[in-house]
C-alpha cells in the first residue's frame, strides 16, 4: 500500500510527469524496501492506466490521447449524471447540504482574493484549494446517490483527467465565476428536488469542462509540434 500511495503521489505532483520511465531501483531505495512492493504496485497501476509498457521496456508514465481525455469525460457525464438525478429524487439531509454549501464558501472565498489582489489568475496554492473543493463538491453529490461504486469509478476517472490535465496556469475569474454559477445552480436543482433539472445543469457543466480541457490539449499538441520543428531546424534537419 505504501509503494502504490508513493508512486500515485509522485505521479500526482507531477515528480513524475506523463512519459517519463518508473525506476523500481529509485523508488525501493526511497521506500526502504525491496523492489518486490514497487513491482506489485506498479502493476496495479498498470492495470489502472496510470501507467504503461514503454516501447524500450519497463513501465513509463502513461499520456493520455486526445480520444482518451474524451472517453474519460464521456464517462464522468453518464455516471454523475445519473448519480445527480438520484440525489435530487431521495433528497439532501442538513449536514450533507452544510458541507456542499462550505465547499462553494470556499471558491466563492478565492473569487474574493483574487479580486482584492487584482491578479489574473489563481496561484498555485489557491488551485490546490480550488481543487480540492471542486473534487470535494462532486464527490458529495455522488456519495448523496449512495453507490460506492460509481463514486470509486469517477474519482479514478477524475484522477487520471487531473494527473493528465495539460494545465500550465490557474483558473482565470471568469472561469472560476463560472464555475461557482454551475455548481450553485446545480446544488439548488438537487436542493428542490428538481430532477432532471439537476441532471441537465450537471451535463452541461462537465461539457464545458470537457471543452475547456480538449483546448488545452490541442494548444499543447500545437506547441508541441512547433518546437519539434524549430528544433530540427536548428540542427538543420
Amino acid at each position: 500500500m505504501k509503494a502504490y500511495q508513493l508512486i500515485q503521489q509522485k505521479i500526482t505532483s507531477g515528480d513524475l510527469p506523463a512519459g517519463s520511465l518508473l525506476s523500481e531501483l529509485a523508488l525501493s531505495k526511497e521506500l526502504g524496501s525491496s523492489r518486490t512492493p514497487i513491482r506489485e504496485a506498479a502493476g496495479q497501476l498498470l492495470a489502472e492506466g496510470l501507467l504503461e509498457l514503454s516501447p524500450g521496456g519497463g513501465l513509463i508514465v502513461t499520456q493520455l490521447s486526445r480520444q482518451s481525455i474524451t472517453e474519460l469525460y464521456e464517462l464522468r457525464e453518464a455516471l454523475e449524471v445519473f448519480a445527480v438525478g438520484r440525489a435530487a429524487r431521495e433528497g439532501v439531509r442538513p449536514a450533507d447540504r452544510q458541507r456542499l454549501e462550505s465547499l462553494l464558501d470556499e471558491t466563492q472565498t478565492l473569487l474574493k482574493e483574487m479580486k482584492a489582489s487584482g491578479k489574473p489568475e489563481l496561484n498555485a496554492e489557491q488551485m490546490k484549494r480550488f481543487t480540492i473543493a471542486d473534487l470535494g463538491f462532486h464527490a458529495m453529490l455522488i456519495r448523496l446517490a449512495s453507490n460506492a461504486r460509481i463514486l470509486k469509478v469517477v474519482n479514478d476517472t477524475r484522477l487520471m483527467i487531473r494527473i493528465f490535465a495539460i494545465q500550465r496556469r490557474g483558473h482565470r475569474r471568469d472561469e472560476l465565476e463560472r464555475i461557482h454559477k454551475h455548481h450553485r445552480a446545480i446544488l439548488q436543482a438537487v436542493l428542490k428536488g428538481a430532477e432532471e433539472e439537476a441532471k441537465h445543469l450537471l451535463a452541461e457543466h462537465i461539457q464545458a469542462s470537457a471543452r475547456e480541457r480538449l483546448d488545452d490539449f490541442d494548444q499543447w499538441e500545437r506547441e508541441t509540434h512547433l518546437a519539434a520543428l524549430n528544433t530540427a531546424t536548428h540542427f538543420g534537419m
